[in-house]
């Protein structure tokens, strides 16, 4: 038995019944993390020595009678995801060193559980990118073309979960950060509705608009995640009281809408045939569909970026030196130390988005900018609903293009912000979405994106099962990542 090929929960009933040892499970992946990484490079951080302890204090567990739904399982975390005594850097030089002395919300319940964090993995620093190339540690590589990006800002997560160097992995998104990989890497990745997992101990970027989530191999998994991670948290205002969970179903009457302004113009026709693939079968299934029209597809990129970049101006003022950030220089004016630390600590993007966010921010321009935009979000979100009263699910592409050139978009922000484009939706309006592996393109994986209304992930994973139960993309296995 290969236990790299096994999903999350068939290593959790082999850990249980005695037929695996946690010891045995951590140790082939941290073997194959280490073999592939350096050319992947899906993880900053290995975290070797605590994933073992981690292991080895189970197994004592495991005798005294401990059970859990991921016992013994490994699991990857982006790097802005807090962890008690694991470096945790945002991919950013400004925070290397720290380590925090907490686990956020969603580490604690995972280890409740009987998960066993094995590293931390590479992501856009601070989450600002959609190709995981923006990262002060270096691109992370496509396991499915090593040529080609992984999406992003969660890319690291979804490289490891392709590269079956973990079996399941944390992401964080913002803006499609989690589905975006997700669709590039061939897994299955979940934004949940917005308050419905703990935020306490994710490292802010855009805190109206980002949302731990689950990445993973199958849906099985994935919805096994969601029941550990979701549920009120104290430690987190935001929080609405919903506890996930699934019993599958069929498709047989549902109904999809397909608004047509996300398949034309911008949108690869390949992806198009394949998407369109993807509900032709949910039709032969017995569910419905309807083309629509959402007029206000041209104006979510720019009202998204300027929430976005709003808020991330803001929360990223405490990296100053003072409180965050590598010191400064005590003996300089404060302005001059902040500006070194500043200058010195955030790459490009990360410096960008503050400067445009700071800008929309000032009194001369708020209402120009800031509060026009927040006045549309209004507008989508309402108008997300409407079709939502009608339809059960909304059916897009999870991004426009298959996975592109690593560099071809780096030089251009606006065309690397096009990736976004389908996904952003679904922060705005705070609904649940999923990407599904929807097939491939010349070898490249792409997905389809499915929203429903606020708390109804059990119809995303309704249809998400039907999919990977059809055709079975979930099995195939990158040529990187052969076992």
């Amino acid at each position: 038995m290969n236990v790299l090929s096994l999903t999350a929960k068939q290593i959790a009933e082999l850990v249980l019944t005695g037929s695996l040892s946690p010891v045995d499970v951590v140790e082939a992946y941290l073997d194959r993390a280490k073999r592939l990484n350096p050319k992947i490079n899906a993880f900053i951080t290995i975290a070797e020595e605590q994933a073992r302890r981690s292991a080895e204090e189970l197994e004592k567990r495991l005798r005294k009678g401990f059970s859990g739904k991921f016992v013994g399982v490994p699991v990857a975390v982006k790097d802005v995801i807090s962890t008690k005594g694991i470096e945790t850097t945002c991919a950013s030089r400004v925070l290397k060193g720290y380590i925090p002395p907490y686990d956020a919300t969603v580490i604690r319940r995972l280890k409740a559980e009987g998960a066993i964090v094995m590293g931390k993995t590479n992501m856009d620093e601070f989450a600002m990118g959609s190709s995981t190339e923006l990262s002060a540690y270096g691109p992370t590589r496509n396991p499915w073309n090593l040529e080609r990006v992984v999406g992003g800002s969660s890319g690291g997560s979804g490289a490891s979960v392709a590269a079956r160097m973990a079996p399941i992995a944390l992401g964080s998104d913002t803006g499609g950060s989690i589905r975006c990989p997700a669709a590039f890497c061939n897994i299955v990745g979940l934004k949940p509705t917005y308050g419905t997992v703990s935020r306490y101990g994710l490292i802010s970027y855009a805190c109206s608009l980002e949302q731990i989530g689950p990445m993973t191999l199958d849906v099985d998994d994935c919805a096994l995640l969601m029941e550990v991670i979701t549920g009120k948290d104290g430690f987190d205002s935001t929080m609405i009281d919903y506890k996930f969970k699934w019993t599958p179903r069929e498709v047989k009457g549902l109904r999809l809408a397909v608004p047509k302004e996300f398949f034309g113009e911008g949108t690869d026709e390949r992806v198009v045939d394949k998407v369109w693939t993807i509900i032709k079968l949910l039709e032969s299934q017995g569910a419905v569909y309807e083309e629509i029209s959402f007029p206000l597809a041209r104006y979510v990129l720019a009202c998204y970026y300027i929430i976005a970049m709003s808020e991330a101006s803001s929360n990223l003022a405490r990296y100053d030196g003072v409180r965050y950030g590598f010191p400064c220089d005590l003996s300089s004016p404060w302005y001059d130390s902040y500006s070194k630390v500043r200058g010195e600590g955030f790459g490009v993007e990360v410096k960008r988005r503050i400067i445009l966010g700071c800008f929309a921010l000032s009194a001369g321009y708020y209402g120009r900018y800031y509060l026009k935009a927040l006045k549309l979000r209004t507008m989508i979100r309402d108008h997300v609903l409407s079709i939502l009263k009608n339809f059960d699910v909304i059916v897009t592409p999870t991004t426009p293009f298959p996975p592109f050139k690593i560099g071809e978009r780096i030089e251009d922000p606006l065309a690397l912000y096009m990736a976004d484009v389908d996904t952003v939706v679904a922060n705005l309006a705070g609904v649940p979405a999923i990407s599904v592996p929807a097939g491939f393109v010349d070898g490249l994986p792409v997905g389809a994106q499915f929203m429903a209304n606020y708390c109804h992930e059990d119809l995303l994973l309704t249809i998400a099962k039907c999919i990977q139960d059809e055709t079975k993309f979930h099995t195939k296995v990158p040529e990187e990542a052969r076992l």
